[in-house]
């Protein structure tokens, strides 16, 4: 079984991750966009990307809509990290959710910023089936947000 990765086009990264990373660096949150910042699994160092929080009545989630991408590598390794919107950095733990949670999470996901990401979701949206979301669900790493101990 091959693991899902859509890689960003050089428009994404040239362009789009950089404006939205900019602005979210100036304290403008593009629709809940946060920069996080997670320290790299072989590395060490701090590797900075733009990202999407979504906030449910059961907890705060960071979702891959690209798949199985470097962040959430680093994130299994180092188990947490730092969201940064201006000049305030939200330190946090993370835990990732499993398969059968996934899908409300998901849908939320879908339904706040469908026109941003659905075209990852190999047509799956907000609307479909929960049996769907449940398919396209290990393509998919969810982490759970935690206040670090």
């Amino acid at each position: 079984m091959t693991t899902y990765v859509r890689q960003p086009g050089w428009f994404t990264v040239k362009v789009l991750n950089r404006m939205v990373a900019w602005l979210t660096r100036r304290g403008l949150s593009v629709w809940g966009s946060r920069v996080l910042a997670v320290r790299g699994r072989k590395s060490g160092q701090w590797r900075r990307t733009p990202v999407n929080l979504l906030t449910l009545e059961s907890g705060q989630y960071l979702v891959a809509a690209r798949g199985h991408v470097q962040w959430t590598h680093n994130m299994r390794a180092a188990g947490g990290g730092e969201l940064l919107l201006g000049r305030r950095s939200q330190p946090f733990r993370a835990v990732e959710v499993t398969d059968e949670e996934k899908p409300e999470i998901l849908r939320a996901y879908l339904k706040r910023w469908k026109l941003e990401v659905g075209a990852f979701f190999d047509g799956v949206s907000a609307d479909s089936a929960g049996e769907e979301l449940s398919r396209i669900a290990p393509d998919h790493p969810v982490f759970r947000i935690t206040a670090p101990n």
